[in-house]
């Protein structure tokens, strides 16, 4: 099979390709049976004119914009960590990226949905994680950020590639019950907490000593002396 790059004789890629794509997020779910703790976007992909679609082998930069919701003075004291004192959060509450997703989507004609996978890591150093933890309810705000290439057949049967250009964005107000779905069916009645490598070894050491079980046992016992 030959390969044209564009539809160009020079060779170069369509920086604006004949196709143009339409994305949507349908909704939200919990992944319960992963290797690892994850939740799941279905991501509906339209090509608008009908033409059939070979591949698309897409990026998404994921996205938490926290200037679009509102937040109430126990969920502002939650994260004044994160965004500093509520009358600077005009200019503190910058996007933060939560992931950088890969995905491929299948050969198809006008409309597909295919499933994005975004891995919930509960360590509250990480500012997308301390954000969504501070949320009690409502909705997360995204921002799915598209880029990619689209690979289509050309008019002669050869192979044609068209990139996806940045410009291509929608917003989704993610439920936030879906991350806390996630993270308890993962973490149930737990929380993450990182300490240095000697204070995690202080504490193995005290926790032989006093003969417990478990590391939280330990801490439990040290809080109680306090």
């Amino acid at each position: 099979m030959s390969i044209e790059v564009g539809s160009g004789s020079n060779g170069s890629v369509e920086r604006e390709g004949p196709r143009d794509l339409d994305f949507e997020v349908l909704g939200a779910r919990t992944v319960k049976y992963a290797a690892a703790p994850m939740l799941a976007l279905d991501l509906q992909v339209t090509e608008t004119s009908g033409a059939p679609i070979y591949m698309i082998a897409l990026t998404i930069q994921l996205m938490i914009e926290p200037a679009r919701r509102r937040y109430d003075d126990a969920t502002r004291e939650r994260l004044v960590e994160l965004f500093g004192a509520p009358e600077r959060w005009a200019v503190t509450t910058r996007s933060l990226v939560w992931a950088k997703l890969d995905v491929l989507v299948p050969a198809f004609t006008g409309t597909t949905t295919v499933t994005v996978p975004i891995a919930c890591h509960f360590d509250l150093e990480l500012a997308a994680a301390k954000y969504l933890h501070s949320l009690p309810d409502g909705e997360a705000p995204l921002a799915l950020h598209f880029n990619g290439m689209i690979y289509y057949p050309g008019d002669d049967g050869g192979l044609q590639m068209a990139l996806i250009p940045w410009s291509k964005s929608i917003d989704f107000r993610m439920p936030v019950s879906v991350w806390l779905q996630t993270i308890e069916h993962y973490y149930p009645g737990t929380a993450w907490v990182a300490v240095r490598a000697d204070t995690f070894e202080a504490l193995q050491r005290e926790k032989l000593a006093r003969g417990l079980a478990t590391l939280d046992a330990c801490v439990s016992e040290l809080l109680k002396h306090d």
